[in-house]
């Protein structure tokens, strides 16, 4: 029996070190739960008859004086476009005691009316001031006076490994609170180039969008945005932005009415490990630059096809995900130093950043580019898939498309794989736009390509 006592008091005290290591979210919970907002959204949609009936068209054949008449017959007195309204729910949470209160852009997204409903049961109707589609960031504005706010932190000194804490609204049920540690930080996700995403583990579910997500110190360090699942539901991956770009978009908002992003204007891809070995590189990192958009910045700083960008303003850019959040936030029209790696050396060039322009204007612009080789094709570089897929074990360059030019007329075709071009080895797109750019005219040109596996010699001829 003794034994037993001392093994049991033993236990007991082996184990109070793992239970006082637990994190207490209790006062956290408290002091911060009455800033955090509950946001449903209105919207009206027309649509013809009503929700009950199918009813028939007018025939467009109706002469103008039976239109009525069939007005009647077909639909009835008074029917024809009639509203349906559709409802959403969200989160938020206050940012200053005059109203201010941040969501997702996604959340109040084409909404006739926003209602932020307070910790205090209070319903107030919501302004949209502004909102930013790329980051999904709104600001809202509620008039009301010494209303509790959150502390917002720096989501730049937050750790993996962290716990962190949600408060939202998850199937309308309200003020509720989910708990887990940060799984990683600067994550790139589709659709999401300028948000370089924080990682966690933290429960979260359709109606937390746009709630706050708190470090231990009671700071909000991201906003709820998005999660990972293949159910609709949670499935142990959620996705904040981080607070920083957050304020950064508000601050535009506020001051500007608008965002401003910075622009390099380069298409870029990841540095594979076959690629970073054709580059002699002695580990893959880096952005590699597979385009250089005409008249863009980075045009003009002489930023290259094949350079592989290592470093912006001081910043390491491991993977290319990790730039377009750093260039978006640069200042429009400050020179960035851009760490770049060219034939194997490196070399340091001086940017001024330009302004994003719209994905309309951007689109027009490309669409109305020259082809930038004198063959006449579009090319890029092989990923380890493509390899394999197409039986490329090193070198070449994939030919994308073919236009109106020399290599039409040889007979290259989409999807063939340039290995040499003379007696000239195609490594990479730098290789291939270095030669293009010096191969003679009204003279034969042995091009090497491969086609479903097997290597074919073509005759190409470049006119004056």
């Amino acid at each position: 029996m003794l034994k037993k006592c001392i093994f049991i008091i033993g236990f007991a005290l082996m184990s109070q070190p793992l239970f006082a290591q637990l994190p207490d979210f209790t006062e956290m919970v408290e002091d911060n739960g009455k800033a955090v907002v509950n946001i449903s959204t209105t919207q009206k949609i027309a649509q013809v008859g009503d929700e009950e009936n199918d009813l028939p068209q007018i025939p467009e054949d109706v002469p103008p004086q039976l239109e009525e008449f069939f007005r009647r017959f077909f639909q009835g007195p008074g029917r024809g476009f009639v509203p349906r309204e559709t409802k959403s729910l969200g989160s938020g949470f206050i940012i200053s005691s005059d109203g201010y209160v941040l969501t997702n852009h996604h959340v109040v997204k084409n909404a006739d009316e926003i209602v932020v409903k307070l910790n205090d049961r209070r319903e107030l109707e919501a302004k949209l001031i502004g909102s930013d589609e790329s980051t999904d960031v709104a600001l809202l504005k509620v008039e009301a006076k010494n209303l509790p706010v959150v502390a917002i932190g720096s989501s730049k000194k937050l750790r993996v490994g962290e716990w962190v804490l949600a408060i939202g609204s998850p199937f309308g049920f309200e003020q509720s609170v989910t708990a887990g540690i940060v799984s990683a930080k600067r994550r790139s996700l589709p659709g999401g180039n300028y948000v370089p995403f924080i990682q966690t583990d933290v429960a979260i579910n359709p109606g937390n969008s746009g709630g706050p997500l708190f470090n231990m110190k009671g700071e909000v360090v991201g906003m709820n945005s998005q999660i990972y699942s293949r159910s609709g539901g949670y499935m142990g991956l959620s996705f904040a932005i981080p607070m920083d770009v957050a304020m950064n978009v508000v601050e535009q908002i506020k001051t500007n009415g608008k965002v401003s992003r910075g622009w390099l204007g380069v298409q870029i891809q990841d540095v594979t490990r076959e690629l970073a070995e054709s580059f002699g590189m002695d580990r893959p990192y880096g952005a590699l630059v597979s385009k250089v958009i005409a008249g863009s910045p980075a045009e003009k700083a002489g930023i290259k096809i094949g350079d592989i960008i290592v470093e912006f303003n001081g910043q390491e850019i491991e993977t290319s995900g990790e730039l377009p959040p750093i260039v978006g936030m640069t200042p429009v029209d400050e020179e960035a130093r851009v760490k770049v790696i060219r034939e194997g050396d490196s070399q340091t060039l001086e940017v001024k950043i330009g302004l994003l322009p719209d994905q309309e204007q951007l689109a027009a612009s490309e669409n109305q580019e020259k082809i930038v080789n004198r063959l006449g094709v579009v090319v890029s570089e092989l990923t380890a898939e493509q390899r394999e897929q197409l039986q490329v074990d090193k070198n070449g360059v994939l030919v994308q498309d073919v236009k109106n030019g020399p290599a039409l007329d040889a007979g290259v075709r989409r999807g063939d794989v340039i290995l040499r071009i003379q007696n000239h080895t195609i490594r990479n797109i730098a290789d291939f736009e270095e030669v293009v750019s010096n191969l003679p005219v009204e003279k034969s040109i042995a091009v090497l390509i491969q086609r479903r596996g097997s290597p074919v010699f073509l005759a190409l001829k470049i006119e004056k």
